[in-house]
C-alpha cells in the first residue's frame, strides 16, 4: 500500500461524514497554488505563461489558511509553480500540519536539498517530487539537462532525513511503457512511499499541444504499463482510479472533488480549466455550472481528459458509496497483479513513433486508433 493507514482512515471518516450529511458534492483534496512562478519551463505546463506581474504574486500564509478552513478537505496538494520558491512556504506548511491536514508539497526538487532544513518530518507532510520517468525522458519533459539527477538527489536526502516522499509523474503521447515500468523499479529502490501517475492533458495554456494523450491512447498506455505488475510497486492513488486509466472502469468527472485556490481566488471549474473565479468556496460550489464539464457534457475542452483532478475523486466516491465499489477497492489493494497476456504483447511490440520527439517511443497498434469521447 502506498498510503498510510492513518491517512486512509482520515479520508474514509471524512467521506462517510459527508454522506451522512446527505452531501453529493464535497471536496477531497484542495489544490492550493500559493504562486505560479517556477525555476523550470516545462513544455507541458501552462502556469508559467502568465505575465511577469502575475508570476511575482504570492498567497500569504493567512490567505492559504483561510482557504483551507473554508474548504474543509482532509488533504492539501500544494502545486505551483514551484512551491519551494515561496518565501514563506515553511510557515504555510507548519500551519497546515497544525491543522492536521495531509499535505503533498509538489516540487521539482531543484531547491529541495537547499530548503529541506526549513521543514520537520511529520506524518502529515509528504514531498511529492515531480519525476516524469527515467533520466532521458524526464530531462526532455522538464526541458533541463541534469534535472533528473537533481530530483533523485533530493529524494534521497528527504528519505534519509525521515520525510514521507512520493513521486508525481505525467505521461505524454510517445511514452515508452517499458521505460516507465523500469522507472517504477528505480523509484521503489529509492524508498519512496508511493507513486502518483497522470496522463498529460492539453489544456489551453500548455505551450506544447502536440504530445498530449487522447482517451483511447491513455487506456492503451496505462493498460500496458500497469498490467502484469510487480508486487512491490506502490501507488499513492485510488486503485479504482488506476483501473479507470487502464480502461477497466468508466467514471463521470467530479471537478468539485479537487477544487483549486490560487492568487486569483477559487478557480472555476478545476485545476486545469480556467472559466472564471469565485471569492469564496461556497460561491464556487453554488455558482459553477458543473453540468457544463466532464466528457459526458459534450464540452470539447473536456473531451480527452482523464486526469486525477477530475476523476480520482470519482473513484474514491465509488469506494465509499457502494458495496461493490468498496469490495473492488479491497480486491485491488491486496490482489493487484492484473494478469493480461495482450498487455504483455503490447510491451514487446513497442516501436518508435513517426512524430514523437527523439528518445520517446509509443505502443504499436495493429490498426489505426481513433480517439474516444464518452457520452
Amino acid at each position: 500500500m502506498g498510503i498510510p493507514v492513518s491517512q486512509m482512515w482520515t479520508v474514509a471518516s471524512y467521506v462517510l461524514k459527508q454522506r451522512l450529511k446527505g452531501r453529493d458534492r464535497y471536496p477531497l483534496t484542495l489544490m492550493l497554488e500559493p504562486l505560479f512562478r517556477c525555476n523550470l519551463a516545462c513544455a507541458g505546463c501552462g502556469k508559467i505563461q502568465y505575465p511577469a506581474h502575475v508570476l511575482k504574486m504570492n498567497l500569504s500564509p493567512e490567505e492559504c489558511f483561510k482557504a483551507v478552513d473554508e474548504c474543509g478537505a482532509p488533504t492539501i496538494a500544494i502545486p505551483g509553480g514551484e512551491p519551494l520558491m515561496h518565501p514563506e512556504i515553511d510557515k504555510i506548511v507548519e500551519g497546515l500540519v497544525a491543522r492536521k491536514k495531509y499535505i503533498y508539497l509538489c516540487t521539482n526538487a531543484l531547491l529541495l536539498k537547499e530548503k529541506i532544513h526549513l521543514f520537520k518530518p511529520s506524518k502529515y507532510l509528504s514531498f511529492s517530487v515531480h519525476v516524469d520517468g527515467q533520466k532521458e525522458h524526464h530531462d526532455f519533459s522538464v526541458c533541463k539537462e541534469g534535472g533528473y539527477d537533481i530530483a533523485i538527489e533530493g529524494i534521497k536526502e528527504a528519505v534519509k532525513r525521515g520525510f514521507r516522499v512520493t513521486t508525481n509523474t505525467t505521461l505524454f503521447d510517445g511514452t515508452d511503457p517499458n521505460s516507465v515500468r523500469n522507472f517504477f523499479d528505480e523509484m521503489m529502490e529509492l524508498g519512496v512511499e508511493g507513486m502518483m501517475l497522470s496522463p498529460g492533458y492539453s489544456y489551453d495554456k500548455a505551450p506544447d499541444q502536440q504530445h498530449f494523450l487522447g482517451r483511447a491512447r491513455t487506456r492503451r498506455l496505462f493498460r500496458a504499463m500497469l498490467s502484469n505488475r510487480k508486487s512491490n510497486w506502490r501507488f499513492n492513488m485510488s486503485p479504482l482510479f488506476l483501473e479507470f486509466l487502464m480502461g477497466k472502469r468508466t467514471y463521470k468527472c467530479t471537478p468539485w472533488g479537487m477544487p483549486t485556490y490560487n492568487v486569483f481566488g477559487w478557480q472555476k471549474p478545476c485545476y486545469l480549466l480556467q472559466d472564471g473565479y469565485a471569492e469564496t468556496f461556497d460561491e464556487l460550489m453554488a455558482s459553477t455550472k458543473w453540468e457544463k464539464y466532464g466528457t459526458e457534457s459534450g464540452n470539447p475542452k473536456c473531451a480527452n481528459c482523464m486526469v486525477h483532478s477530475g476523476y480520482e475523486a470519482s473513484a474514491v466516491h465509488d469506494t465509499f458509496n457502494t458495496l461493490k465499489g468498496f469490495l473492488a477497492t479491497v480486491k485491488a489493494t491486496f490482489s493487484s497483479r492484473y494478469e493480461d497476456p495482450e498487455a504483455d504483447r503490447m510491451l514487446k511490440e513497442s516501436i518508435q513513433p513517426v512524430h514523437a520527439p527523439a528518445g520517446l517511443v509509443q505502443i504499436s497498434t495493429s490498426q489505426q486508433e481513433t480517439e474516444e469521447v464518452e457520452v
